[in-house]
């Protein structure tokens, strides 16, 4: 994808990193205008690098969302940790995203730390003022410059937008002049099918709890528009073991019935059609350890 650079036209790629639930996918929805990535209160949500395109007069961004950055327990885990590794090593600027209400901590710093080594320019963003007082803020703010003599800090709500617009003007002064990478309008460059497994698997995580979200994987199987016009959609939830299988489904199929209603519904206002969901559950018996179950999930080798 490229284009002819206008000389008054600045575009770049910026990777938005941080430790698990501090608001990267809320953000990059927030900046984007329109949801581009699954949002959830359960760590490590994002198990992709999504890309979120965003226009703005003279300019273009391209956001690159992460997994959260931590400590791995799982081949999955450091799997998800090289992938942020690769998104950052290959854009023009960083968004380090910290969670004000929580408190800068070691996590941040180890973050930051890592970024420091990849000598990415990069703006600290500290996130969930709307849920702080202007003297925590200022504390956070404080504590974030600590971290690490970064280019910028701007303090936001990506849950209510506060603060977002002042982002996108300090995003766009660090970008560089470039061409336009996608057409105008594009919001994403993630293939439907897979953006279907991820609503299903944001519905799911909604009713999830304890062990069981970090377990469940979704596939898009079938993606067919029929001749009718009605968009044929057949999914299958992976989990680890056959206790899992059952939470997942719920008593009479009630659980998974509720997701695929909720999916469907959004589906459709995402692709303007009818839609046909149909969900199965299969077990992958420790996927989250085993290279070929992550290869046959989509979650394969992304080297480093």
């Amino acid at each position: 994808m490229s284009g002819v650079v206008d000389e008054a036209f600045r575009s770049g790629f910026v990777a938005v990193v941080g430790r698990p639930n501090v608001g990267k996918s809320t953000l990059v929805n927030a900046l984007v205008g329109e949801k581009v990535a699954i949002t959830s209160d359960k760590p490590q949500t994002t198990r992709a690098a999504i890309r979120g395109v965003v226009d703005y007069p003279g300019a273009q961004v391209v956001l690159v969302d992460t997994p959260g950055y931590h400590k791995p327990r799982t081949l999955l885990g450091k799997r998800l940790n090289q992938m942020v590794r690769n998104a950052w090593s290959d854009v023009d600027l960083a968004l380090l995203v910290v969670d004000g209400v929580a408190g800068v901590g070691r996590g941040d710093g180890k973050v930051a730390a890592d970024l420091e080594v990849a000598g990415r320019p990069t703006i600290i963003v500290v996130n969930k003022i709307d849920r702080m007082r202007p003297p925590q803020i200022a504390a956070q703010l404080a504590r974030a410059a600590e971290l690490d003599d970064f280019e910028e800090y701007v303090p936001l709500s990506a849950r209510t937008g506060e603060g977002v617009d002042s982002l996108i003007r300090v995003m766009i002064d660090r970008l560089g002049e470039g061409p336009m990478y996608y057409p105008p309008g594009t919001r994403t460059d993630q293939p439907p099918p897979r953006y279907v497994a991820e609503l299903v698997r944001e519905k799911l995580l909604a009713r999830m709890n304890e062990e069981v979200p970090h377990s469940v994987a979704v596939v898009t199987e079938d993606f067919e528009e029929r001749e009718d016009g009605l968009l044929e959609i057949r999914a299958v939830v992976f989990v680890e073991r056959d206790s899992q299988k059952g939470i997942v489904i719920g008593k009479k199929g009630a659980t998974l019935k509720a997701v695929g209603s909720e999916a469907r519904e959004e589906i459709e206002i995402l692709f303007g059609q009818r839609v046909f969901l149909e969900l199965r559950v299969k077990v992958e018996k420790d996927w989250q350890r085993r290279s070929y179950a992550l290869e046959r999930l989509g979650l394969g080798d992304v080297g480093g």
